[in-house]
């Protein structure tokens, strides 16, 4: 039975005393009220990684990093390899990431390295894939996604695939306040469970967790989250603010 999981992707915000406050909050919150039966799961900047894991330890929050080297180790500056995210506790990473691809180039060859570093050290991949505008207003949305995933993931075992998460975000929805409808979300959740389906099998398919990222606020997502295929969200400017991260946590 796949997990409902929602994730907090803060980006390059929060300074320490902020992060080490926002951290806080979610476990206290969480604590209190429970998470109805959600993975809640908080991706800060590397810095706060540990600050992360030691607050969260034995409180049902997971941690995840916002990216991951391709190496193992050596003369690699400013990297972190998997290895060390591993050390830390670090459980889930975020793969391919729509930034990651446009402000730094990354193919789905390189983002398919990058999942197997991370499922050889034994940290989640939250992998990511989704069009721009563009490719959406042409029709090509599903052939994205579909190169995105036959590239950098398809080539995985099945004993390996299942413990990947994917989330679909469609990259014109993104920080632009513009939010896929329910509809169209359900439409790609699907699009991509039968594409895991016909490469692997249909229970693989159904027990894998498919995230809607872009523009998930408290407002629309419990509408997004009642979609039967849509297993909870990649959250990114509402997981910055306690309040809006705990309504979306609450909408299931």
């Amino acid at each position: 039975m796949r997990k409902i999981i929602v994730a907090g992707n803060w980006k390059m915000n929060k300074a320490f005393h902020e992060a080490d406050d926002l951290v806080f909050d979610i476990v206290k919150h969480i604590d209190k009220n429970g998470a109805n039966g959600v993975e809640v799961v908080i991706c800060p900047p590397f810095p706060y990684l540990e600050l992360a894991t030691d607050i969260t330890e034995n409180d049902g929050v997971f941690v995840g990093a916002q990216n991951v080297s391709n190496q193992e180790s050596g003369a690699y500056t400013g990297e972190i390899s998997a290895m060390m995210l591993k050390s830390i506790e670090v459980k889930y990473c975020i793969v391919g990431h729509s930034e990651r691809r446009k402000y730094f180039n990354e193919s789905n060859q390189f983002l398919s390295e990058k999942v197997n570093i991370c499922l050889k050290h034994e940290i989640i991949p939250i992998f990511c894939c989704g069009e721009v505008l563009e490719e959406r207003n042409s029709g090509n949305h599903f052939d994205v996604v579909k190169n995105q995933l036959t590239e950098s993931l398809f080539h995985l075992e099945a004993k390996d695939f299942k413990k990947v998460v994917i989330a679909y975000e469609p990259v014109w929805a993104i920080g632009t306040g513009v939010t896929a409808t329910s509809e169209q979300a359900q439409e790609m959740h699907v699009f991509i469970r039968n594409l895991i389906e016909e490469n692997y099998n249909k229970r693989i398919a159904n027990d894998t967790s498919i995230l809607y990222g872009g523009s998930c606020n408290p407002q629309n997502a419990k509408e997004l989250f009642a979609n039967p295929d849509v297993d909870g969200g990649l959250i990114g400017g509402a997981s910055l603010k306690a309040d809006d991260f705990y309504k979306i946590i609450d909408s299931f």
